[in-house]
């Protein structure tokens, strides 16, 4: 993140413990075995753990040549993540295999072999306890793990917490001057002062009030904490009340827009997810993420991804489950499920043309030739085997999240069961979700049954 600002105590604090004799150590107890420096950030959602944490880990990249892995332990929606999936996370970004059905203690015992001899970060995020974090910790002493939690991790050894609070007022005012410029700071300096101590410092409500100004570039910031100050108390403090305000500043279809957005899995989101979700076209689903992301309200990745914070989920959600109605919702999230499988189908198409072909026993996989993409938009198609190898790569993480087993309280099937997985060429991997096995040809497209908008089936796809 390029507008990280402030945080240089907390910095020089985590490289010096990277160095510092263990608690075990000082305390005359020995180490069971010898393991990976294990350092903690600790902050409330929206303090600023995880990009503290990216700030640290460039820090002292060029240490660990062999790289960083990243694996998020808690979902947006704030379910915790299988410590199956994490590990299998972590292999598949050593290039290792992940068999299908292995254990989580055989995962673990392989993914802390693959590690033996590597000078490699861990920045695991979001860990909500610490038996998540103990199957992925390294032997080896050579490795560094970074952890994000809420609070400390009570039951992993040798561990100081860096424990965060608000910003220090100066990096709270840059932190407005990267957003908005210094002009309107330097019209009103305790103007400014006085916004980021109604923030309380909070990167997260900050980065808020900072796209707020952006987005009204006549507005005075005194304006924006005279708002905040004026807001009734118990808005979930000053990150929601920071929320509030940009929220009802958007016109009411960019207001649906965000409310759907927790339904995409993962909290992972693009121009095609957005655009199911709200029913609208392409463009105005990516203008509508760029404008999101100029608010704070979504996070730029790579490859045209948003994130949705983990922060603001709680807040979404909660406006999603009080104005938006069940049937709707469904709805949504049918459209969302519809749209995934018609680009996985082009996915495939991608992958499979020009492989194999004829037939007879022990032929290569049929091929599909572009004709089978003639029922679909031209949105939805790619134009090479790279690029729908990109879109299989990238979106990973949030198809294994669409193709895990739905909460009891979902009320249908996201994926139709007994299908088969295909093999995606060369971009096969033992985590992509369910798909019609080659020989189908009647499963192109999803079969939904609406009887009434007040009574969806939420039916499955026809079956092969």
């Amino acid at each position: 993140m390029t507008d990280f600002v402030g945080r240089r105590r907390e910095l020089k604090e985590l490289r010096e413990d990277i160095a510092r004799t263990g608690l075990d150590t000082l305390s005359g107890r020995k180490a069971k075995s010898p393991r990976a420096r294990v350092l903690l950030v600790a902050g409330r959602p929206g303090s600023g753990r995880t990009a503290l944490a990216e700030a640290f880990v460039r820090e002292v990249a060029d240490d660990y040549p062999d790289g960083v892995l990243r694996v998020r332990l808690t979902t947006p929606g704030g379910e915790t993540v299988a410590t199956e999936r994490a590990i299998r996370t972590l292999l598949e970004g050593l290039g290792e295999a992940t068999p299908p059905g292995a254990a989580e203690d055989e995962l673990s015992s392989a993914l802390r072999a693959a590690l033996t001899g590597r000078r490699t970060i861990l920045l695991v995020d979001d860990a909500a306890d610490p038996y998540q974090v103990d199957a992925l910790l390294p032997d080896t002493p050579e490795c560094l793990v970074v952890i994000t939690a809420e609070g400390p991790l009570t039951g992993i050894p040798d561990v100081r917490p860096c424990t965060l609070g608000g910003l220090d007022t100066p990096s709270g005012v840059q932190m407005l001057v990267q957003r908005i410029g210094d002009t309107r700071i330097a019209v009103d300096p305790l103007a400014a002062e006085a916004l980021v101590e109604e923030c309380g410092g909070q990167p997260a409500a900050l980065a808020l009030a900072g796209g707020w100004l952006a987005a009204h570039p006549k507005a005075a910031v005194a304006d924006v904490a005279k708002q905040l100050h004026e807001m009734p108390p118990g808005t979930s403090g000053p990150l929601g009340r920071a929320f509030r305000l940009v929220y009802e500043s958007l016109p009411q279809p960019a207001q649906r827009t965000l409310r759907l957005l927790p339904l995409a899995p993962a909290g992972i989101v693009d121009s095609h997810t957005a655009s199911a979700l709200a029913g609208c076209s392409v463009a105005a689903a990516q203008s509508t993420l760029e404008d999101f992301a100029g608010l704070g309200l979504v996070r730029h990745a790579a490859d045209g991804l948003f994130l949705l914070p983990g922060c603001l989920a709680p807040l979404i959600q909660a406006l999603l489950e009080a104005k938006e109605r069940p049937a709707e919702v469904q709805l949504a999230r049918a459209r969302m499920l519809e749209r995934t499988v018609r680009l996985l189908h082009s996915c495939r198409v991608m992958a499979e043309t020009g492989e194999g072909g004829g037939g007879g026993e022990g032929a290569g996989p049929r091929l599909l030739g572009p004709e089978k993409l003639e029922g679909l938009p031209r949105a939805l198609r790619f134009p090479d085997r790279r690029a729908a190898a990109t879109r299989l790569d990238t979106r990973l993480p949030a198809l294994s999240a669409a193709a895990a087993p739905p909460s009891p309280t979902a009320g249908w099937t996201p994926w139709p069961v007994g299908w088969s997985q295909p093999s995606y060429g060369p971009w096969r991997s033992t985590a992509a979700p369910q798909l019609p096995p080659p020989s189908c040809t009647g499963c192109t497209a999803w079969s939904w049954t609406w009887p009434s908008a007040a009574a969806c089936t939420g039916s499955r796809p026809r079956p092969c």
